[in-house]
């Protein structure tokens, strides 16, 4: 039919209110199926776009290392959001800032976990269980220190106030049946400064909770720069009596080619604890899913960098005690399981 006998049969006013209405009519559709293919883009869940804060560590740590390989991935995992990295001083300043809304999501130590008692504490969730922190006792390769009872009078970093070193290496001179306070000259400084420190004389052994190998140490196990580790096995017997929070603490081996150098090729016993990746009740589930999708997917990747990250395994992932799981991370981990 042409468009004289159309006009013929449709009075041209009220065409064209009826013109503009079904061409109002998708426009919005349009819009609508703009918005939702926004929101809900192929191959995962609708998240929101808006900016996300990650929480690492200190400097040349473990945390921060794997953060900014971790930002990379998620990129990919979560188009349109910009991750951004805050340097912090490690565990305890990390459950502080997400349990307050300063930060979104964090890697913090099972052992710190349990001990926050601060506002927020119960919007606390995990999203997986990472790797385990070994505590490492590092002294220069002449050093008469064999125990953690030999560091009496000595100048020990101890890791920054609201590090998970500080909380640690603390309990650690409690076992002992030391005070940090009063037994040893304790330096507030963490795996940043504390190497320097201890190169040029300034520290006698400074503490450090990581992954292994931590780069920072690594460095130093050189035949120029030796050090030795020293061992820490026997105070986890001491640590589970102290009380229901020690039982984080686990006994746990280096093995001889974490730090060869410095190990003279044997293995050191000291003490472990897991660390987690948590955020809060009130991030977003969709969000949350296909963060978890990443940190499993990526663990390959980053693992040829940070080696710790090598044991992020998606059978471990969901042990994340103290915390319960993230409801977005629960759905990540329903959807794989076998």
């Amino acid at each position: 039919m042409d468009l004289p006998r159309l006009r013929l049969l449709w009075p041209q006013g009220r065409g064209a209110r009826l013109r503009r209405a079904v061409q109002g009519a998708l426009a919005a559709a349009v819009a609508l199926a703009l918005l939702v293919w926004w929101l809900l883009p192929s191959g995962g869940p609708a998240y929101p776009r808006q900016p996300l804060s990650f929480a690492t560590g200190v400097a040349n740590g473990v945390y921060e290392k794997y953060g900014m390989l971790l930002q990379g991935d998620l990129r990919t995992a979560l188009p349109g959001v910009r991750v951004t990295l805050e340097h912090t001083e490690g565990s305890v300043d990390n459950i502080k800032r997400v349990a307050s809304g300063r930060s979104d999501f964090t890697i913090a130590a099972a052992d710190a976990v349990a001990s926050y008692d601060g506002p927020g504490k119960s919007r606390l969730r995990a999203i997986a269980r990472l790797y385990d922190d070994y505590m490492q006792l590092v002294v220069p390769a002449d050093s008469p220190v064999r125990s953690i009872r030999d560091l009496r009078g000595m100048t020990v970093g101890v890791g920054q106030a609201d590090s998970g070193v500080n909380l640690i290496t603390r309990r650690l001179f409690t076992a002992a049946g030391m005070d940090m306070n009063k037994d040893v000259t304790a330096e507030p400084v963490g795996i940043d400064q504390a190497p320097a420190m201890l190169l040029d004389g300034r520290l006698d052994a400074f503490f450090w909770s990581g992954g292994l190998p931590t780069a920072a140490v690594a460095a130093m196990a050189t035949p120029v720069a030796r050090i030795k580790l020293v061992q820490l096995g026997d105070l986890v017997a001491p640590l589970h009596a102290m009380g229901p929070d020690m039982a984080y603490y686990r006994q746990a081996v280096m093995p001889a080619d974490a730090y060869p150098a410095a190990q003279g090729g044997k293995p050191v016993a000291t003490v472990a604890v897991a660390n987690l990746l948590i955020t809060t009740d009130r991030a977003d589930a969709g969000m949350v899913e296909r963060l978890t999708r990443a940190v499993i997917d990526s663990r390959d990747a980053i693992g040829t960098v940070v080696h710790a990250a090598q044991l992020v395994d998606l059978r471990t992932a969901v042990f994340t005690d103290p915390l319960p799981l993230h409801k977005g991370a629960v759905r990540y981990y329903r959807s794989v399981k076998p």
